[in-house]
């Protein structure tokens, strides 16, 4: 029975390889004969979480667009019918709002990930970009997405954010009310962002990603030595051509990640079941009401992963100084690979600087979304949110320094552990 099963899938394989010869090469290359290091850790799951992540919003998105109506008049009731009377529809919004959460997480730990490891260093720059153009878009996503359910937070958040454009000098005024398409927030505003969360912006962010993982599979995967897989002795027991430390992405990687999704999967349904809003974080109470432009909501704040960014204007007194240094924050992020002047890759080998400027930075990121989360009203909050941004600009302004400056260990010429 097994024998003719094997020969039923060799000959579909032989088929579809006659009629696509193409496919077969592209699967090895970045599949069975893409050779990734022995040491990856656990950091090194959040890039395929982080893509398991994309395929629910990406699946979910579409049912909730069969029965989501982009009307200032009806948005709000058409997720409430969502909610309330399409079969398993409760099911599929939480899975979309918490997975958009979860996804942010995974995002923000692989970043970190990157920038612990070296990950963006020499030949990796453009890996580094094209991921953080992909961090861009999906901010841009996200916050179109956020609009659409029409909550109280929904409303004043997209007020508040479109707004920053006006303090653009000269153009800004004329450009809050293209993007708005009115006034305030209303009908246009809904129907264009609507386009650009379903079609529009998931488009490029598959492109996106293709050319990462792409980009990605030529130059080769970092590891947590920071050292090539190809330098050494060459060769391995699957291929005279293989690198020493380096073995196939499948069904290596493939299996152990599996493991791992299974875990993140049953995190991701704990969350839905028992807990969707997570006290407000994943989902804000005040959206459970139906946006009201004559009604201001006591505190007026983003979704978490956006609160350290919004804590940065919000702590500049200047409205185009904060924009300014919101935009600065993200915007810093791409010149890293740049400003890194360290002889090694990895902090495993760096000396006590680069791992305390690092800490210090999460400390700060996290701090700030903390005050960015909050009311905003506690002066004293107001000037540590200032230290911390000056902090955060600090650590990659000043990295050029003490990335020179500090001791380094010597680094192995092979990776040194194998999981």
């Amino acid at each position: 029975m097994a024998n003719i099963f094997t020969r039923s899938a060799n000959g579909v394989m032989d088929w579809v390889n006659e009629r696509a010869p193409a496919l077969a090469p592209m699967y090895r290359k970045h599949m069975s004969e893409y050779y990734a290091p022995k040491n990856f850790n656990i950091w090194y799951i959040f890039g395929v979480l982080s893509l398991v992540a994309l395929v629910n919003q990406i699946v979910t998105g579409i049912f909730l667009t069969m029965h989501f109506k982009p009307s200032a008049a009806e948005a709000f009731a058409s997720v409430e019918y969502i909610m309330r009377d399409v079969e398993w529809g409760w099911l599929i919004r939480y899975m979309h709002s918490t997975g958009a959460s979860l996804f942010f997480v995974v995002v923000y730990i692989h970043m970190f990930r990157g920038l612990m490891y070296g990950s963006y260093r020499k030949p990796r720059e453009l890996v580094w970009i094209l991921g953080m153009l992909i961090y861009l878009v999906l901010m841009a996503e996200a916050f179109m997405g956020y609009v659409l359910p029409w909550g109280q937070m929904s409303f004043w958040g997209a007020k508040v954010i479109i707004s920053l454009f006006g303090a653009i000098p000269v153009i800004g005024n004329g450009l809050t009310e293209w993007i708005m398409g009115d006034y305030l927030p209303g009908d246009a505003t809904l129907n264009r962002f609507f386009a650009l969360h379903v079609i529009a912006m998931p488009l490029v962010l598959l492109l996106l990603v293709v050319l990462h993982l792409g980009a990605l599979h030529e130059v080769g995967s970092n590891n947590p030595d920071g050292v090539e897989i190809k330098k050494g002795p060459k060769g391995n027991r699957w291929s005279p051509l293989a690198p020493a430390d380096g073995i196939p992405f499948h069904p290596y990687y493939t299996v152990k990640d599996t493991v791992f999704v299974g875990f993140f999967l049953m995190l991701a349904a704990f969350i839905i079941f028992f807990a969707p809003a997570l006290g407000g974080w994943f989902l804000e109470h005040d959206n459970f009401t139906e946006a009201n432009r004559l009604v201001t909501p006591e505190h007026i704040k983003p979704v978490w992963y956006y609160t350290p960014y919004y804590a940065m204007l919000r702590v500049i007194p200047d409205k185009l100084g904060g924009v300014l240094v919101m935009f600065g924050a993200i915007a810093i992020l791409f010149a890293v690979p740049w400003l890194d002047r360290s002889k090694v890759h990895s902090v495993r080998y760096r000396g006590w600087i680069s791992k305390v400027m690092l800490v210090l930075l999460a400390v700060c990121f996290v701090w700030l979304g903390k005050i960015g989360a909050g009311p905003g009203t506690d002066p004293v909050e107001t000037q540590i949110g200032r230290v911390l941004t000056f902090l955060y600009f600090a650590f990659f302004i000043t990295m050029p320094l003490w990335t020179k400056i500090d001791k380094t260990k010597p680094v192995p010429e092979r990776v040194t552990t194998h999981d």
